[in-house]
């Protein structure tokens, strides 16, 4: 009999975290307090999640991997409360997703950032810098545009 793998990520376990925090922030709103903070089993589970996700082929070769991963959990933390344990029980595939777009939205940021960068770069003129030699060779500028954009690739 094959043995189940070991998940990152225990499900049941994560589903019961959460169910807790809710509601522990349901007691401090009628009391009156500020919410609690996430404990740390939750933001375990959050940070397991977003790196085992840049792990994926789509986004393991980008250089801003770190960021991604810091997008990913801040944005757990900012959609917490409208995980519904009665409608799923399923937060580890909710947060994924969540996970999953703040990725997304941070690969198309630093593409338009690039771009911008590339468009400064040939209005500044500092491409002519590169073939001071007299040559009309745009090779050198070219070479450092085309490694630019495979690595935002």
């Amino acid at each position: 009999m094959k043995k189940k793998s070991e998940h990152y990520v225990n499900n049941k376990e994560f589903l019961l975290a959460l169910v807790d925090f809710k509601a522990e922030c349901k007691v401090a709103e009628e009391n009156g307090e500020p919410k609690p903070r996430i404990n740390n089993y939750i933001g375990e589970c959050f940070l397991k999640i977003a790196t085992h996700l840049s792990y994926k082929p789509n986004f393991v070769n980008y250089m801003f991997r770190e960021d991604m991963i810091c997008d990913g959990i801040e944005n757990c933390v900012q959609y917490i409360g409208n995980f519904d344990p009665s409608k799923s029980s399923n937060p580890f595939a909710y947060f994924t997703q969540i996970i999953y777009y703040a990725f997304l939205r941070r690969i198309s940021k630093e593409k338009r950032q690039l771009e911008i960068k590339n468009k400064i770069i040939t209005k500044s003129g500092y491409d002519q810098l590169f073939h001071s030699d007299g040559t009309d060779d745009h090779s050198a500028m070219n070479s450092i545009k085309e490694n630019v954009q495979v690595k935002s690739n």
